[in-house]
């Protein structure tokens, strides 16, 4: 089997190059040159032709490729823009943003400020009606609504707030007495 395939392969390589030889003499005899002319073309033409469409072909992809680099520049252009500008946007909702946080503190603490204020007050108001002699005081929870002589008795010391509820009529204690006992009744059980 081996001996076959040398044997192959001494008849493939010379008969290879006779192939060659015996082409090349026909181009030769053939005279290609001669059939080119006698059918019009000028072998100087040839060669000079396709440089000039070369030529062409590559000027023409240079300007597409300029043409394409200026639209990616413009376009990076415009991107760097929108960039800066999201940029800006950002740093100025970023500053609102501490603006409107600082106004909320500001805000929280004008509120802990009145709530304490308004607490101190209705401190001093019960403690003027706790100090007011039962008699006195019960007449004015007399004309008062009764949840809002219910907030004040409920704040009171048990014993003063007992005294003046003991000088109300039947029906003023009973009102206050009604709202005081359902103040917490709608507070969740443990």
């Amino acid at each position: 089997m081996m001996r076959a395939r040398r044997r192959l392969r001494r008849l493939s390589v010379p008969g290879a190059i006779i192939c060659l030889l015996l082409m090349s003499a026909l181009l030769r005899i053939g005279g290609i040159a001669g059939m080119a002319q006698a059918l019009g073309h000028d072998p100087g033409d040839g060669d000079a032709a396709p440089s000039a469409a070369a030529a062409e072909g590559t000027s023409a992809l240079l300007d597409a490729f300029r043409a394409r680099e200026s639209r990616l520049e413009a376009r990076e252009a415009r991107v760097t823009d929108h960039e800066q500008a999201l940029a800006r946007a950002s740093a100025e909702v970023e500053d609102r943003l501490a603006a409107l946080q600082a106004a909320e503190q500001a805000l929280a603490a004008m509120v802990a400020l009145a709530d304490r204020a308004a607490a101190d007050d209705l401190a001093r108001l019960t403690a003027v009606y706790e100090n007011m002699r039962p008699q006195e005081a019960a007449a004015l929870f007399e004309t008062m609504d009764p949840a809002f002589g219910a907030g004040f008795l409920g704040l009171m010391d048990p014993v003063a707030a007992a005294a003046i509820m003991g000088r109300l009529t039947p029906a003023t204690a009973y009102s206050i007495s009604a709202v005081l006992a359902g103040r917490n009744s709608s507070a969740p059980d443990h």
